[in-house]
């Protein structure tokens, strides 16, 4: 059968993860919430850890983990600290707590570069629905709350006029980008994931003119980066995750010299 070609769950895998980075990569662009990702993902690790200490499903772990991570700062940003010194000390510190407990599990066995730069050739079946089954709920909820969210973003003082809780939006916005984490490990890996949401979001802002038309095309630039990477990876023999970024990044500046070119001649 089709899904039993290792290179065709590969490209799948790419593909659904990079329309729920492509989506949610918007907001995160937006906000200016690099750091949330980064804290988010590198806590990653520590999931992975628990996992092999409770002998649970690494899923299970690297879910549980993100969530709490996502809540703690959720929580924190609320109360007024500053961000970005309490974010640096959570994504490293949590990459690092999760690299010592690792280390610390009596009798584990554990390739950390699958976790830290993702292992998408060995993506099974199982995963390719927990990653479609992400991305599509990802894009149900940005679809049915899209307006809310994007009003909340832009200008909460707007959103309390018309009725909506930006805390809400903010809270729902947490909580997929510790979902999507969590279904992205296996792709890019916990170091690479905040690429994936943040450079094709950053590419698109180049050439769209309206928010919706940059979340399509983030989320398009994210799965020509996907299948361009994983070709590359194959022809090169290199390894994927770190590929696919470097692709992201090349579309980044095609695009960032694309609209320097159209600036000057405007």
């Amino acid at each position: 059968m089709m899904l039993d070609d290792f290179l065709v769950r590969a490209a799948l895998a790419g593909l659904g993860t990079a329309l729920a980075a492509g989506l949610l990569g918007c907001f995160v662009v937006w906000r200016r919430m690099a750091y949330f990702g980064d804290a988010t993902a590198h806590a990653a690790i520590l999931g992975v850890a628990l996992s092999l200490a409770f002998h649970l499903s690494v899923l299970t772990g690297v879910a549980a983990v993100a969530l709490v991570m996502a809540l703690i700062i959720f929580a924190l940003s609320e109360r007024g600290h500053g961000m970005d010194t309490v974010l640096g000390v959570l994504a490293h510190g949590g990459l690092a707590a999760g690299l010592v407990a690792v280390a610390l599990i009596p009798g584990a066995r554990i390739n950390l570069d699958a976790y830290l730069f993702g292992d998408v050739l060995t993506v099974t079946r199982l995963d390719l629905a927990v990653i479609w089954g992400g991305a599509l709920l990802v894009a149900v909820v940005l679809w049915s709350r899209w307006s809310a969210m994007l009003t909340a973003t832009l200008s909460p003082d707007l959103a309390y006029a018309a009725g909506i809780d930006p805390r809400r939006e903010q809270l729902v916005l947490t909580l997929m980008l510790a979902a999507v984490v969590a279904v992205a490990l296996k792709v890019v890996g916990a170091l690479l994931i905040t690429a994936l949401l943040i450079i094709p979001a950053a590419a698109a802002r180049n050439f769209a003119r309206t928010p919706e038309r940059m979340a399509a095309l983030a989320s398009a630039l994210g799965a020509l980066a996907a299948l361009g990477g994983l070709r590359l990876a194959m022809w090169f023999d290199t390894p994927v995750g770190p590929t696919v970024v470097c692709v992201a990044a090349g579309l980044f500046a095609l695009g960032t010299l694309a609209g320097q070119v159209r600036t000057m001649r405007g």
